[in-house]
């Protein structure tokens, strides 16, 4: 077992181009200096610019390959990416809590692929509140939150709802008034991070790099606003590590 590095779980899908996914994962926590292990939940077919089709991993698997890992591992922190249903979803949460109770989760809020696949509808609005309980942070985009939050509600007044149940990283590549501000909400408050690069080229995969650098954070002890003013940074270099869809991973 590593004795310098804590673990953390990614539990996703498998995109053979490496740029989002478990690959793009592993690859930001070995920049991080975290331990990674991984369980899949999809296999795809797809480059960073075509999405042709993805084949869903069979729960009971994936809840057995989680079961093992929590068992062998200390895990600190848990990164939930692509997910076929909220059953599916609240089934994994529910059973990573059971294995590993103090556990962090980050619930990457993937409904739809940077190509327009869609992963996941929400629909049960109510089920969705329970499974918020149990994680420590979502970290949804402007396209993405509409779809989490009650009809009626303004962005900001959903998510700072949302962050009831759970902290709140609204990314704001898609923030039309301040493109590239993210605003982090925690327990009904609301703090911006602006943007440090002028200069940021569009990634494949950034909601993965960002999602698990937070969880990264969250597994070296930092707290909440920390691991994603941190993760921010990183996703930042990411994004500004050449012009193509494809990034280049810098600590």
């Amino acid at each position: 077992m590593s004795k310098n590095r804590p673990y953390l779980l990614t539990i996703a899908g498998f995109d053979p181009s490496g740029g989002a996914g478990v690959l793009a994962d592993i690859k930001t926590l070995e920049q991080l200096q975290v331990y990674g292990l991984s369980v899949l939940t999809a296999n795809t077919i797809q480059t960073e610019s075509t999405f042709v089709k993805t084949t869903w991993i069979p729960l009971d698997f994936v809840l057995e390959s989680i079961r093992l890992l929590l068992e062998t591992y200390p895990v600190s922190a848990i990164k939930i990416g692509i997910v076929p249903s909220l059953d599916y979803l609240e089934a994994v949460v529910l059973s990573c809590k059971k294995w590993a109770p103090e556990v962090k989760i980050v619930w990457d809020t993937v409904l739809r692929s940077s190509t327009a696949f869609d992963f996941l509808k929400i629909e049960n609005q109510m089920q969705l509140y329970h499974i918020l309980k149990q994680v420590d942070i979502i970290t949804p985009n402007y396209q993405e939150i509409v779809k989490l939050i009650p009809l009626g509600n303004s962005i900001e007044n959903g998510a700072l709802a949302l962050s009831d149940y759970c902290a709140v990283f609204l990314k704001g590549g898609h923030n039309k008034e301040n493109k590239g501000t993210d605003d982090l909400f925690i327990a009904n408050k609301k703090t911006s991070l602006p943007p440090t690069h002028k200069v940021l080229y569009e990634k494949h995969g950034s909601g993965c790099v960002l999602a698990t650098a937070i969880a990264a954070h969250l597994a070296l002890g930092e707290d909440v606003y920390f691991s994603c003013k941190k993760a921010k940074l990183y996703i930042e270099n990411y994004l500004n590590s050449n012009p193509t869809l494809l990034g280049y991973h810098y600590a």
